[in-house]
């Protein structure tokens, strides 16, 4: 695998952070896998959970943001919303974050006039886990752009959502129902030259629920490190 490289800023804040556990990676595809062990990661499925159906309301939550503002899903009712499950310390993640694919996707989408809502499960103690004063330091230095991030240490809106790895990527359209639930691209990967090369599941998607238009791919594996939720 390639080296994941972070500024010396972001490596002080990630030092507050358990160390990564490579065995709880997970990725939700065969393809790649061969070479995700050869380069050492033990490979392994996460807890089976319940997930709401595409095509049906999207499960209701309400939860305050790092930066405590009160989002409220049924509030967001004609906007399409964007769910991220996210962990900072996990290498897929840091994929789209290194090459700034997922800054760019949240800036295209809340471009559009979408909410882009980042959700952090990781239990206390487990890796990921962060306070929100590290959770916003991390975005301002990534340059990241989500409207906001949620803190979910209980992990009740990741198991309302069926939310397996870190990135997991949800779509609601402006009516309140789940239009997507999948990978963030096709190929299950922790290489940033992989980004450009990948099908874009996510962002096709997101662009046919803002434009009217049928999801040609609703559904789609997963792939990333396993939600680190408390049980």
């Amino acid at each position: 695998m390639s080296k994941i490289r972070y500024s010396s800023a972001e490596t002080s804040i990630r030092a507050q952070a358990p160390a990564i556990d490579r065995r709880e990676a997970l990725v939700g595809a065969t393809a790649g896998l061969g070479s995700l062990i050869a380069g050492g990661a033990l490979l392994r499925s996460g807890p089976a959970l319940a997930a709401p159906q595409v095509g049906q309301p999207a499960p209701a939550f309400t939860a305050t943001d790092t930066k405590g503002v009160a989002r409220d899903l049924a509030s967001l009712a004609g906007k399409v919303v964007v769910l991220e499950w996210t962990n900072a310390e996990c290498p897929f993640v840091a994929k789209h974050y290194n090459s700034a694919n997922m800054q760019k996707l949240q800036k295209e989408a809340t471009a559009a006039g979408a909410i882009w809502l980042s959700i952090i499960s990781s239990a206390p103690g487990e890796q990921g886990y962060v306070e929100a004063s590290t959770a916003n330091a991390l975005t301002s230095i990534r340059d990241a752009a989500p409207t906001g991030v949620i803190l979910d240490p209980d992990g009740k809106i990741g198991h309302a959502y069926g939310a397996q790895t870190t990135p997991h990527m949800y779509v609601i359209d402006a009516r309140g129902v789940l239009r997507y639930v999948g990978g963030i691209d096709s190929i299950p990967s922790t290489q940033t030259a992989d980004v450009p090369k990948a099908q874009p599941f996510f962002r096709e998607a997101f662009l046919a629920v803002s434009q009217g238009r049928p999801v040609k791919n609703a559904v789609t594996r997963p792939y990333g490190c396993s939600v680190k939720y408390s049980v």
